[in-house]
């Protein structure tokens, strides 16, 4: 394959740059001398670094393009590998720096400042490989026949890198987060002798159940704007829906269904697009791709810490998914670790000090970087002693790090829905429903209006959103305790076990646990501390199902109107603590938008093909009491499970 033509300048990046005869005869320019020059080299010679460029082969034959970089003098050096769809180029200049650890990601600073070579790869069909990319290729089997896949890819990757990188010791790490944490964990599937040791960062696992492009059938709706972002040229042509600016409330329920909204904008047929829109049930296509599945189906060899935030806005399934699946194999518990920080998605590797409204103990992020992160690697990749936990779980509420011995370590404890708007962990004594109207012509927003999807200081944090903003809405419905007189302690995924019925022939079921806050007033934000959160409504955890699933994911079937059926469904995992004069809520609505694409409420065979017709207001109905009593099941630590915490320490490595 012809190499585009960026590829010979940027091969030549560790080549002296010269300007030819002008830089020797200056008296020879002229007011109409050309003021353009081929290339500038940022490498001088007093960076602190070595940059490599490499196009390592694949055993089809394909290059993919590869960044290796080291502080100079490095010698036996572990190797960190980072495989992206993100540019290995960019991931590598963060700034235009002579010292390396300015031009990495700062998560990277610990890893090279001791040693250590770093190295990203774009992965096959993206920015600066040659190949064909496929979104989350499939592993080879039932769904690829061509026998290359991500797990090929990392294998020849890390063949090359221990006999090619003299600086190395020949042991491997592999690492990164989202997109990134997938390709880590098909690392790890077949894996090459000299990768010792994996760090998948909140991946990509099941995108159907609980990342990115669906929630138990609900439709992400920026799914499509990352579809034209990626697929279009290798991913770096910048392409963006031109839809202009304004309230993406506004925007997508204009548009109608997902469907009208793809063709209006002219990307119907991009494969990405034509993928979720003709597979909206959890069919093959996409339980066939589930990478739990796959890691669960091959032994554990590669010692794996598997992280994830609590509030993490994009991944919040996978690493939780993955750590289920392995830890049966893991029977001395000690190759497979998974810990969950108060982060949004891929806070891990940047700073941990807030989120939203919330402060936390210092920089959590940094904290969890220097005392677990590298030690777990400089431990299998150096040999050098380290303790490292079988999980570890920052506390939210109470702002402490704990160490486990498994997950979860919680109890299910039924919080019950009862009359009044009231919860209790006691069965009401009576029986009951309440009721709202569910419009599709007005959604119930996830975020204050105006919404912009795109805006990282809106999208990073909605998760922690106060949810007062949607208070009096009659198509939102709360139940609450009464203040508690002491800390409740929850480790584990809360459990939705929800009994509901809809006079429409489909529903969404969107469930909240909320921790609401006191309304005691600290010090104002005038001498220096934070704004307030008297009163405030922190979600704990927030899901959505999409009702025509409840009997089979693979078999979506119309709902009988008036019917009540039993809707089970987890929350994301969690480490909070409900302080005393908090109270817990829980909230339920039909619609979270346009996070989600609106439901119906009509029974059709393909949402994204819905007609105006089609969406019609409905009754729903939540039952309490009886035989059909409504609850979340909350992972409650009882003191027999307390007494196996252990505080974790967070200073600087010794």
């Amino acid at each position: 394959m012809t190499l585009r033509p960026t590829l010979a300048a940027l091969a030549l990046s560790a080549a002296p740059f010269a300007l030819g005869p002008l830089a020797h005869a200056q008296d020879r320019v002229t007011p109409m001398t050309p003021d353009v020059v081929a290339s500038y080299e940022q490498v001088r010679a007093q960076a602190d670094y070595i940059k490599r460029v490499a196009m390592v082969p694949m055993r089809d034959g394909t290059k993919l393009y590869t960044v290796i970089l080291m502080k100079k003098g490095t010698r036996n050096g572990p190797i960190l590998l980072s495989r992206t769809p993100y540019d290995a180029a960019g991931s590598t200049a963060r700034t235009a720096s002579q010292r390396l650890v300015d031009i990495l990601p700062v998560m990277d600073a610990e890893f090279v400042d001791d040693g250590y070579v770093r190295v990203y790869q774009d992965i096959r069909g993206m920015h600066h490989s040659e190949g064909e990319f496929v979104m989350t290729r499939p592993l080879s089997g039932p769904l690829n026949a061509t026998g290359i896949d991500e797990s090929t890819d990392a294998y020849d990757t890390i063949d090359w890198l221990v006999k090619n990188v003299p600086e190395g010791n020949g042991k491997v790490g592999v690492i990164g987060s989202s997109y990134l944490g997938f390709t880590t964990l098909m690392a790890e599937i077949n894996p090459h002798p000299a990768l010792k040791a994996a760090m998948p960062q909140s991946p990509m696992v099941d995108t159907w159940i609980g990342d990115d492009d669906f929630h138990n059938g609900a439709f992400r709706v920026g799914t499509l704007d990352y579809a034209v972002e990626m697929s279009t040229g290798h991913g770096d042509a910048g392409a963006k829906i031109a839809r202009g600016a304004g309230d993406d409330y506004t925007t997508y329920l204009n548009a109608g269904s997902i469907g009208n909204y793809a063709r209006a904008w002219g990307i119907e047929n991009y494969p990405t697009v034509r993928k979720v829109m003709e597979n909206p049930a959890y069919t093959d296509f996409w339980s066939l791709q589930a990478v739990d599945k796959w890691m669960a189906a091959r032994p554990l060899t590669v010692p794996t810490m598997l992280v994830v935030g609590q509030w993490d806005q994009e991944d919040s399934y996978g690493a939780p998914a993955v750590y289920e699946a392995l830890e049966p194999k893991d029977t001395a518990n000690n190759m497979v670790s998974l810990v969950i920080g108060p982060w949004r998605h891929s806070g891990v590797n940047h700073y941990g000090y807030e989120l939203g409204a919330l402060t936390f103990d210092g920089d959590t992020a940094l904290q969890f970087r220097q005392r677990y992160m590298k030690p777990f690697f400089d431990h299998y990749l150096r040999g050098t002693p380290a303790t490292i936990p079988p999980v570890l779980t920052y506390a939210t509420g109470a702002n402490r790090w704990e160490v486990s011995p498994k997950w979860p370590m919680g109890s299910a404890t039924p919080l019950y829905l009862g009359a009044n708007g009231t919860a209790s962990f006691a069965k009401p004594s009576g029986a009951g429903s309440t009721s709202y109207v569910s419009d599709p012509a007005s959604p119930v927003p996830f975020l204050p209006r105006p919404i912009d999807i795109g805006d990282g200081d809106q999208w990073k944090t909605w998760l922690v959103r106060d949810q007062r903003f949607v208070a009096g809405r009659p198509d939102v419905v709360s139940w609450q305790t009464g203040a508690l007189n002491k800390p409740l302690h929850i480790m584990g995924a809360p459990l939705v076990n929800l009994f509901a019925a809809t006079s429409g022939s489909d529903s969404d079921w969107v469930v909240k646990v909320i921790d609401v806050y006191p309304d005691t007033l600290p010090e104002p934000a005038s001498q220096g501390s934070k704004p307030a959160m008297t009163g405030y409504q922190l979600p704990v955890g927030i899901e959505i199902y999409r009702g025509r699933y409840v009997h089979g994911r693979a078999t979506p079937a119309k709902l009988t109107p008036g019917r009540v059926e039993n809707y089970r469904f987890v929350l994301p995992n969690v480490d909070h603590v409900f302080l005393p004069g908090h109270r817990i809520m829980v909230q339920v609505q039909s619609s979270l938008f346009p996070l989600y694409d609106r439901n119906p409420q009509t029974f059709v065979p393909n949402i994204f093909n819905a007609r105006a017709g089609n969406y019609k207001a409905a009754t729903q109905r939540v039952t309490w009491g009886g035989a059909q009593a409504s609850a979340v099941l909350l992972p409650i630590v009882d003191e027999a499970a307390a007494a196996q915490l252990t505080p974790a320490p967070v200073n600087s490595v010794p």
